[in-house]
């Protein structure tokens, strides 16, 4: 039997027990900051599958590893999830991890855990193969890239020294291949007004009213903003998420307002040209001198469940990967001989922790895992059984692939 014949048996073999490791690790609560419980267990479990090492870095991420070949191929999942949101509008218990007509249910089984169980069963693959070709193969299982995607990386590349050479995201992607993503970043405008008592409003300039017009003016510039050159990525976006209005009491002018901005950056857009675009459609709205106008990129600050304490500017870099690249025609060739077909090449709407990697770090990277995008912080997440095993086989033959191995 060949290669390809056999990681393809396996991984149908290992069926339930993919389903059941993702189903523990739904039943394990994972908020982001808060994820030892599933990072111990994910410990436990890649132990059971033979990894060849398995440790914890300084700000808590899981590092698995398989081979030891002179070059590095990383399979990342993050493994802290959002909260339920309302309750209500559950239909099953968000943590059951029911297994039920083809499907494991609950919070994170798309967002991202079933990535992670699939990656756990390709090591146990790869071990059980022997192999021991020319990558050193890791298995990422990271924390709080919900709050701050790519930080874990970031962390791990230039505080570990940790940098791979290739990447693949395991999250959802319908078994599709992704080679890129928009970027985003997140701005905070500061507007002032001149308080005065609000039975004379005309003695007053209202922050209030500049917010307003203000709010106008980064509609418009999201309905400006063009495509990438190519249009595979798309345009970019803009919107205000928040707004805050503060005078001196409830009977006065307001002469505070801050907006707080989402922006999705195409390719070729950076932070740079994102806040000059908006001072410039704000300072036109209100009247303002632009240089009077603060527009500022906000800091991540919040301590992991290692305690350890690390920070990033909440910028998070746009990627992408042509088609040509030999990742990207490798990972091809790995769906095509498994699954005798060709494979839909695409790109994600939400952004990953491969801002990090391949967004500021330039590793390459594509996208391949189980369950869709559609299901990430919904009520009622689920998983396809079927996508496991589809993902834990093409995770498992990518290195061959890579080696051009396969038959």
């Amino acid at each position: 039997m060949g290669i390809t014949n056999e990681i393809k048996k396996r991984a149908e073999e290992l069926r339930d027990y993919t389903a059941l490791n993702l189903s523990k690790l739904v039943k394990t609560k994972s908020y982001s900051s808060k994820e030892e419980d599933v990072c111990r267990l994910i410990v436990e479990l890649c132990k059971e599958a033979g990894f060849d090492e398995v440790y914890i870095d300084g700000l808590g991420s899981v590092i698995g590893r398989v081979g030891n070949g002179p070059k590095k191929i990383a399979f990342d999942a993050h493994i802290d999830t959002v909260e339920v949101g309302n309750i209500k509008n559950w239909n099953f218990d968000p943590f059951s991890g029911e297994i039920k007509d083809g499907l494991v249910m609950g919070r994170g089984a798309s967002d991202q855990k079933g990535g992670a169980a699939s990656m756990i069963t390709a090591g146990r693959i790869l071990k059980e193969l022997g192999y021991g070709g020319e990558y050193t193969v890791y298995f990422t299982f990271t924390v709080m890239e919900e709050d701050c995607d790519g930080m874990c990386w970031k962390y791990l590349i230039e505080e570990e020294n940790f940098k791979p050479d290739l990447i693949v995201s395991t999250e959802p992607t319908s078994c599709r291949i992704y080679r890129g993503h928009r970027g985003r970043m997140e701005i905070r405008v500061i507007l002032r007004g001149i308080s005065c008592h609000g039975s004379a409003p005309e003695r007053g300039v209202s922050a209030a009213y500049k917010a307003a017009r203000a709010a106008l003016a980064i509609e418009q510039l999201n309905k400006d903003l063009q495509p990438d050159d190519d249009n595979f990525l798309g345009k970019g976006t803009i919107t205000v998420s928040q707004m805050d209005v503060k005078g001196p009491s409830q009977c006065a002018v307001a002469d505070y307002a801050m907006l707080y901005l989402d922006r999705r950056l195409t390719w070729g857009e950076d932070a740079e040209l994102a806040i000059s675009q908006v001072r410039k459609y704000v300072s036109e709205a209100t009247g303002d001198d632009p240089d009077s106008i603060i527009v500022e990129m906000p800091n991540y600050e919040k301590i992991g469940w290692t305690n350890k304490p690390y920070s990033q500017e909440l910028y998070f870099p746009t990627w992408k990967l042509d088609e040509s690249h030999d990742l990207v025609q490798s990972a091809i060739a790995d769906y095509k001989a498994l699954y005798e077909k060709d494979p839909v090449v695409d790109k994600w709407t939400f952004s990953t922790n491969l801002v990090a990697t391949t967004g500021r770090h330039k590793i390459p990277a594509i996208g391949f895992g189980p369950g869709d995008e559609a299901q990430a912080h919904a009520p009622n997440e689920i998983n396809r059984v079927e996508d496991l095993v589809i993902c834990a086989g093409f995770y498992a033959l990518l290195p061959y692939a890579l080696e051009k191995k396969i038959d």
